[in-house]
């Protein structure tokens, strides 16, 4: 009977290591259904639920994504809050320690409508070359092609006319 209850005391500490070696929190959207990303790898929708064992100090990317809204980007840093089943438990053992900061229980974010703003095109014609060289005409219609501002179809139809002298 003498060992079990000085056993009770190891258990105790032993259930609070335990407990204390875990975080929780809960990634909320405002709208809801947002895909969640945590360090790049998708884990679910929102209102998500995570759960780690990282120590203090480590931190993870949360990127959040919706049709129609912008995405938006942060980090969680396991050190928001002081968890006292940890703390105590580093009295017993110290390894508990590195454990003893927590996630906020909650992380809402809200998230913007897209922006949306019209992009105008530019007019080819009014593209005027620094120099009256066909090479030179070549490489600023290269170079819009590549900005993706014309197509190939309009590089090709501009090339021929740069090239016919036209």
């Amino acid at each position: 009977m003498n060992l079990a209850i000085r056993s009770i005391p190891v258990f105790l500490a032993l259930a609070l290591l335990v407990a204390g070696c875990s975080s929780t929190t809960l990634i909320q959207s405002t709208p809801g259904k947002a895909k969640v990303y945590l360090d790049g790898t998708l884990v679910g929708e929102t209102p998500y639920r995570h759960t780690d064992a990282r120590i203090v100090g480590s931190s993870m990317t949360v990127r959040l994504v919706k049709d129609g809204y912008d995405p938006l980007m942060c980090t969680i840093t396991k050190d928001e809050e002081i968890d006292v089943e940890a703390v105590v438990g580093g009295i017993f053992v110290a390894v508990p320690l590195l454990w003893c900061m927590r996630y906020q229980p909650v992380h809402a974010y809200e998230l913007m409508p897209a922006s949306v703003e019209p992009v105008e095109k530019p007019v080819i014609q009014n593209v005027q070359p620094k120099s009256g060289s066909k090479a030179s005409r070549l490489r600023e219609l290269k170079q819009l092609m590549d900005e993706k501002v014309i197509t190939p179809d309009e590089f090709e139809k501009e090339k021929t006319k740069v090239l016919d002298g036209k």
